[in-house]
């Protein structure tokens, strides 16, 4: 696909500074631009490239002025970097905007889809299966009987969707991906063995929810596993039956969540935390990674390590963790000096 200055301009509302007619198919680094290559400036330190970047075109904040000769046709815009985002974003659309039923896959006879919808070969939708407009479905894809999927979500390759989840509007969910499994439900009898809880809940992903690969989202024993809106989810996390996570928090990850927790709203999590079962987090919590969470957590906390402790004190305490060899050696010498003294 090849895009000119002029149109580029027009996507983001730009003015353009050098030849309106040149064209780009390809993004770059400033520093690795070439011939026929898009990139754009917004960081400071990044300046110099400007004057030496190969790229045909590149995309500047309305107020950059350029000290030196460049080669580079400028695209102004008012914010380089979400403008670049932006066309990145459009570039996703226009890339990905499959059609069609491709085969060999299975669709049930009562499952239905709106306009827009593709479906990758090997696939399979179950029975009563509701898919809205614009969804992309790529190959190797399982989806189970009474899945709702709603408008212009995008699952890629391998991913599972287990029977009776719901998925909202423009949720993302990435390859090897897998919503609705059984939660860990399992409970010990008299002689030692474990006998299987049914798992008869489900998952809701609300609008605009992103999963990443490789994550697992459980179904609820009863009720539902439940991801609010704007939620965003990295690689390979575990979040656990009944969990509930609230609006446009951000996890990262190897992170796992123990059942029946609640996490507020607009947290960060870092990679590899552990979240133990049954507590509630509040709102705006920052957890710094490797953290253990084993109590609940109020609002607006920010916590490192394992026990987690309040970021400020784990910091002053790992002052004294550091110096624990040198604080033992003066203490034996303190010993020493004091049975020399008695004797």
């Amino acid at each position: 696909m090849k895009f000119t200055a002029t149109q580029i301009a027009g996507i983001l509302e730009g003015e353009v500074e050098g030849n309106p007619q040149i064209a780009v198919h390809k993004l770059s680094k400033i520093e690795e631009g070439e011939k026929g290559s898009l990139t754009f400036l917004s960081n400071p330190k990044y300046t110099s490239y400007i004057y030496s970047t190969k790229a045909s075109i590149t995309i500047v904040n309305k107020d950059f002025v350029p000290e030196q000769s460049i080669s580079t046709t400028l695209i102004k815009v008012d914010d380089a970097y979400k403008s670049f985002s932006k066309l990145l974003e459009y570039y996703n659309q226009v890339k990905n905007n499959k059609v069609g039923i491709e085969n060999p896959s299975f669709v049930s006879e009562s499952a239905v889809y709106g306009e827009g919808f593709y479906l990758g070969a090997f696939s399979y939708l179950g029975d009563n299966v509701k898919i809205g407009k614009d969804v992309k479905v790529y190959p190797n894809v399982y989806i189970g009987d009474n899945v709702t999927i709603g408008d212009s979500v995008v699952i890629f390759a391998g991913a599972k969707i287990y029977s009776e989840s719901i998925i909202g509007n423009e949720c993302v969910i990435h390859s090897g991906a897998i919503i609705g499994a059984d939660g860990f439900g399992f409970t010990p009898n008299s002689n030692g063995e474990y006998s299987k809880v049914p798992q008869t809940g489900n998952v809701i992903l609300e609008d605009n929810v992103d999963v990443g690969a490789g994550t697992t989202i459980d179904r609820a024993t009863l009720g539902s596993t439940i991801l609010r809106r704007g939620v965003k989810l990295d690689n390979q996390i575990q979040i656990a039956h009944n969990v509930e996570i609230g609006e446009h928090t951000a996890i990262a990850a190897q992170t796992g969540i123990a059942g029946s927790t609640k996490i507020g709203k607009h947290c960060l999590i870092g990679g590899q935390v552990g979240i133990v079962g049954h507590i509630t987090i509040g709102d705006r919590v920052k957890i710094q990674a490797q953290s253990g969470i084993g109590r609940n957590v109020k609002d607006d906390e920010v916590l490192q390590g394992s026990p987690a402790l309040n970021y400020g004190d784990y910091n002053k305490s790992y002052v004294h963790f550091k110096n624990l060899p040198k604080l033992v050696n003066i203490i034996n010498d303190i010993e020493k000096k004091v049975e020399g003294e008695q004797n």
